[in-house]
């Protein structure tokens, strides 16, 4: 049984001392493919390094919202630039909204989004969107701005409604860690409800710890753990749900392997 982890920030320090160790327990797990969105223009050469070196790493480069302060204009031409010569490259990300934030600098996220969106469908590349109190904001930009692309909406926590229209849009619907806890209601219901083919299995490692780790470093290599509650709460065959979420990340991010 093979897994695809579609969002984890295996770059980062977080994983240091022990990155080897990690990526050999996935493996021994079935979890052969991260993908491996970037945050920052200034990360984007230690994560493309640390994905060269470790098969079954795919690598994406996004200015994310939470970062607003430290983008600039150059940092999108550099973006277009990284595109152009990097051919693994797997999607823009990670990017959007997140105006849970405090002082969350509205326009300009808006005006970075919408300039990655823009860049992205020019290169003909999907995108994985981060998005927090601002999901009808992200509909409008990706219906104003003709975005025809596709891509993964990173942990989900959006109205079914909106659901169908990321779906109507060529996206997929993350989950992961948080689904392991009961009152996580919203999101469980979420699982339950929507088609499989429109959903993907993801840790936001280090981030957004599950049950198994509660309080401590989330990992790539409890993606097998997210996957059984997932497939629990559908009443599904683990295998199955395993085979269809590993087909949709392929499916929408074009991957090879």
């Amino acid at each position: 049984m093979e897994i695809i982890d579609s969002h984890c920030h295996l770059d980062v320090e977080d994983f240091d001392t022990d990155r080897e160790a990690v990526l050999a327990a996935c493996r021994e797990q079935g979890v052969n493919s991260i993908v491996v969105p970037g945050i920052s223009a200034a990360t984007w050469a230690r994560l493309l390094q640390v994905c060269r070196r470790h098969e079954g790493l795919y690598p994406a480069l996004g200015l994310h919202p939470y970062y607003i302060r430290d983008h600039r204009q150059a940092h999108l031409e550099q973006l277009e630039q990284r595109l152009a010569d990097e051919p693994d490259l797997v999607a823009v990300g990670e990017i959007g909204l997140d105006f849970y934030i405090d002082n969350p600098h509205r326009e300009r996220q808006i005006e970075l989004f919408e300039a990655q969106l823009a860049i992205a469908q020019a290169a003909a590349m999907p995108v994985i969107v981060h998005v927090r109190k601002a999901h009808n904001e992200v509909l409008k930009a990706l219906k104003d701005g003709k975005f025809t692309q596709g891509g993964i909406m990173h942990a989900y926590n959006g109205s079914l409604q909106q659901a169908q229209e990321y779906m109507d849009l060529g996206f997929k619907l993350g989950f992961g860690g948080m689904i392991t806890y009961e009152r996580s209601r919203k999101l469980r219901g979420l699982v339950e409800a929507l088609p499989l083919e429109a959903m993907v299995l993801e840790t936001d490692a280090p981030d957004m710890s599950g049950d198994i780790c509660h309080g401590r470093r989330n990992s790539p290599q409890y993606l097998p753990h997210y996957l059984e509650v997932f497939a629990s709460l559908r009443e599904e065959d683990v295998e199955r749900v395993a085979q269809v979420t590993r087909a949709n990340v392929k499916a929408v991010l074009s991957l090879s392997e």
